[in-house]
């Protein structure tokens, strides 16, 4: 007799139809489809618009690099800017560093 209520007692209970929702699957799709839209889509923007604000660099531009150092440009090359921070004090940077652009008036 305990043996049968023991069996029966560990019988699984029958289950109705499951909801996509509670399928573990599905939460996973959801996560990666929220990660995409809320983290990696935003990042990618920015650093086309970052791209973009570099590429059009020119002469007289103000600057401010990632450093916090603000000056204008005062020439462009391939891959490095020359930024003029003072009178006769002219410091060159990598283009990725330059943080913002603010053109010339």
């Amino acid at each position: 007799m305990i043996s049968l209520l023991n069996t029966l007692a560990e019988a699984p209970a029958p289950q109705g139809p499951q909801s996509i929702i509670g399928n573990p699957m599905f939460m996973m799709v959801i996560m990666i489809v929220l990660f995409y839209f809320l983290l990696i889509r935003p990042q990618q923007r920015q650093r086309k618009e970052q791209a973009a604000r570099i590429a059009a660099l020119k002469t007289g531009d103000k600057v401010i690099t990632t450093a916090g150092l603000h000056g204008i440009v005062h020439s462009v090359k391939d891959t490095t800017v020359v930024i003029k921070v003072a009178e006769g004090t002219n410091l060159e940077f990598d283009k990725a560093a330059v943080a913002s652009v603010a053109k010339k008036d």
